[in-house]
């Protein structure tokens, strides 16, 4: 008889199980939400990366893009190597992904035979849209997790991805191509797919209707939430095959993917390290035996697959995360980069990643840290507590560090959304479902929210800092300009070193030189043509120097600002009195060879030999620098030819003011000159046309009554006629401003 119902107990849960199967793949079918959502998110994000032109950190191109450029196009392609790859601080896989893109782009590209400017244009656009894709995967799990918090189609998961949407640091810096942005998106992904329920303390008996569940993947969870209470070993336990088939595989993907974001950013193992402890104390040492060996084997996994990349990538066995925290923590390399206070994350961090939405994540975390016995642990709370205890712990941990940035807490933004919205449903979900007036304030308020997010975003990504960028496009311009009409393709074949070389000696050759603080601009990921070569000054650390050396080190750029004149006589080839007289695209000789990788660590020690560089085609400084230029190239052929604006303030005073461009050509400084006549004549003249409408407003102010009135227009005008002949007199045009603003008998006097 006991048998009989164990098997009668047995068929039912295995009906129960294939009805929820079969419920599954019906939403599944059609359920097309979810797939809606990520479509638009990619749609949003790719807008939001072809809009950004700005420049915000050196990493974004030179950890990232020059190495894979490198990969793609050989080491004659001109990239810039920085120190951390000749010490074998990174990892090969992030930049690797961005080879493969530039590898695919850059055939299509030779294939279709663009021109130089679009294929150029194209190769600059491929990693954008690629990275916007990741960024558009990192917000979607930022939703499905939410909807795993608050549940599916709730207020909350709703409130979580307009959060992510809205916010001005994901439009700024979720689309850039820092390792940091792809850490984050993998970090989400991974807690998504962590299973929670399986970790959870929570009540034997909290169960929920599988039959009024809208989410595909709830019925699942639940019963894998119940094989938590029976794990395996039962024989033929209904749950322990839930565990194996949901709760196991599930765990796989999210250790797979933790361990791919500790190898591209070994801080996040903080992260790790919190949720892991979090479930060793709430699970059965069963349990424990089971996520140590997932862990190991999932973690043993990635970095044997890491190992064998970096192999070859680097021409030898290496162990970036190692080297990482050696140089960077144990030698403290990282301080040569910036110190800031012990509360950064706190009073910079936190507030730049949320924005307008740092009051309702302060509360959120607040509320989601307050547990007690009184307080029901739901599942939902149980999730936030650990979430709101990793967006502490983490800031925490790396506030130790003397060099910190805010991109280094940027994995918990994802987390930080999640907590922030139910304080902000709570606040204007009524404004929003009535139609009450009594609920006007919180509506403009939210307006208000909505508005300066939208004014941070635009500022940031179309204005600030947009001189970098703007200068690289100018220069390729000016270099497709200077070439013949040949038809030749200046922009190489990927991995097909022979093509780099023809399109280098195919065209003119045009050279540049960076007087700024070091990685101020882009480089060779949009330079592009081999023909354009380059220099700038460098910052290497003091990496393998003793402390005495330490102390007394000055990087390049340090050594130029410190005495600009002196530097220019000393590290210029030919010093201040033997310059050059005309360009280089101008000459008649063949072209040089094409520009090696421009390995920073492999010029001069600055404590050991000087460093030196060739007068360019173009210099290129910030407006901050242009009095000492002017002075110290007075006697040169050098003369402004272009100018773009970069910002209205910068915390690092070499970085003020315009982006100034200085050229040996004389038609380029004539043409400028002329350039900045017209738009001083236009600002003028609108100038004036301002005046005469102040003028305009005040006459008709003035009562229309016989003598007074006639005196005041009478001198009012001749007045402004004698302003205005005064101040034209130097464009030779005030005859015409005459004719234009005073009466015939007027003119006369």
């Amino acid at each position: 008889m006991e048998a009989s119902e164990q098997s009668l107990a047995s068929s039912d849960a295995s009906s129960a199980l294939a009805a929820s199967v079969y419920r599954l793949r019906r939403r599944a079918r059609s359920q097309a939400t979810p797939q809606n959502i990520l479509l638009f998110l990619v749609a949003f994000r790719i807008v939001n990366a072809l809009s950004v032109r700005t420049f915000f950190q050196p990493d974004e191109f030179f950890q990232s893009l020059e190495p894979a450029w490198q990969v793609a196009f050989g080491r004659d392609s001109g990239a810039w190597i920085t120190w951390e790859w000749k010490h074998e601080l990174r990892s090969s896989i992030h930049p690797l992904f961005f080879a493969v893109v530039y590898y695919i782009v850059g055939s299509i590209a030779w294939i279709v035979q663009l021109s130089s400017l679009n294929s150029a244009e194209f190769l600059i656009a491929a990693p954008k849209v690629a990275q916007a894709v990741i960024a558009a995967t990192g917000d979607y799990f930022t939703w499905k997790l939410a909807s795993k918090v608050y549940g599916h189609d709730s207020y909350g998961a709703w409130a979580t991805l307009a959060l992510t949407a809205l916010n001005p640091w994901q439009w700024f810096c979720s689309t850039r191509t820092f390792s940091n942005c792809a850490e984050t998106t993998l970090t989400v992904v991974a807690l998504y797919f962590w299973p929670w329920d399986w970790f959870l303390d929570i009540k034997d008996d909290e169960k929920e209707d599988d039959d009024t569940t809208d989410d595909a993947d709830e019925t699942l969870e639940s019963m894998s939430r119940q094989s938590r209470y029976r794990w395996p070993g039962l024989d033929g336990d209904i749950f322990t095959i839930m565990f194996l088939t949901v709760a196991l595989s599930s765990l796989r993907k999210s250790l797979l993917l933790a361990a791919l974001a500790c190898v591209l950013r070994p801080t996040n193992v903080i992260i790790w390290v919190c949720v892991a402890g979090f479930a060793i104390y709430n699970s059965p040492r069963s349990a424990f035996l089971i996520l140590l060996r997932e862990a190991a084997l999932c973690g043993s996994a990635v970095l044997g697959l890491s190992t064998l990349i970096d192999r070859l990538f680097y021409g030898e066995w290496a162990f970036p995360v190692f080297k990482f925290l050696y140089i960077n923590v144990a030698q403290s390399i990282a301080i040569f980069y910036g110190h800031n206070d012990w509360h950064y994350y706190l009073s910079q961090g936190f507030p730049l990643l949320l924005t307008t939405a740092l009051p309702f994540g302060i509360f959120g975390v607040y509320k989601s840290l307050r547990l007690s016995d009184t307080t029901p642990r739901d599942r939902r709370a149980l999730i936030k507590f650990q979430l709101a205890s990793v967006c502490l712990a983490m800031p925490a941990v790396l506030s130790i560090i003397a060099h910190k940035e805010v991109r280094f807490i940027y994995p918990l933004l994802p987390a930080l959304h999640i907590l922030a919205a139910e304080p902000l449903v709570s606040s204007f979900l009524p404004a929003i479902t009535s139609s009450s007036n009594a609920y006007l304030p919180q509506r403009l308020i939210l307006l208000f929210l909505i508005l300066v997010n939208i004014f941070v975003a635009y500022y940031t990504t179309l204005i600030h800092g947009s001189g970098p960028v703007e200068v690289l496009s100018y220069l390729r311009e000016r270099h497709e300009a200077h070439q013949d009409s040949s038809g030749a393709s200046l922009v190489p074949h990927p991995l097909y070193e022979e093509s780099y070389r023809a399109a280098h000696y195919a065209a003119k050759n045009m050279s540049v030189g960076f007087l700024m603080p070091c990685h101020s601009t882009p480089w060779r990921s949009h330079f592009v043509f081999p023909s354009i070569e380059a220099w700038a000054l460098s910052c290497e650390p003091p990496v393998g120097l003793n402390e005495t050396e330490k102390k007394i080190y000055l990087d390049e750029a340090d050594q130029f600002y410190a005495d600009p004149a002196g530097f220019l006589q000393h590290h210029m080839i030919g010093g201040l009195w033997h310059m050059r007289r005309r360009p280089s695209y101008m000459s008649t000789l063949p072209p040089r060879s094409p520009p090696t990788a421009y390995y920073s660590h492999q010029k001069a020690h600055p404590l050991k030999e000087p460093l030196y560089h060739e007068w360019p085609d173009y210099l290129v400084f910030f407006a901050q620098l242009e009095p000492t230029i002017r002075t110290t190239l007075r006697s040169s052929s050098y003369g402004e030819c272009w100018r773009t604006w970069n910002t209205a303030w910068h915390d690092d005073w070499r970085r003020r003011g315009d982006i100034v461009v200085w050229c040996l050509d004389p038609s380029e400084q004539q043409e400028w000159r002329k350039i900045q006549h017209r738009q001083q004549a236009k600002r003028r003249e609108q100038h004036f046309d301002r005046i005469i409408s102040r003028f305009e407003k005040r006459k008709k102010k003035q009562k229309k009554t016989g003598f007074v009135y006639c005196y005041y227009n009478y001198y009012s005008k001749i007045g402004l006629a004698m302003a205005i002949l005064i101040q034209q007199k130097a464009l030779h045009t005030s005859p015409v401003l005459a004719n234009k603003y005073l009466e015939p008998e007027e003119r006369e006097l």
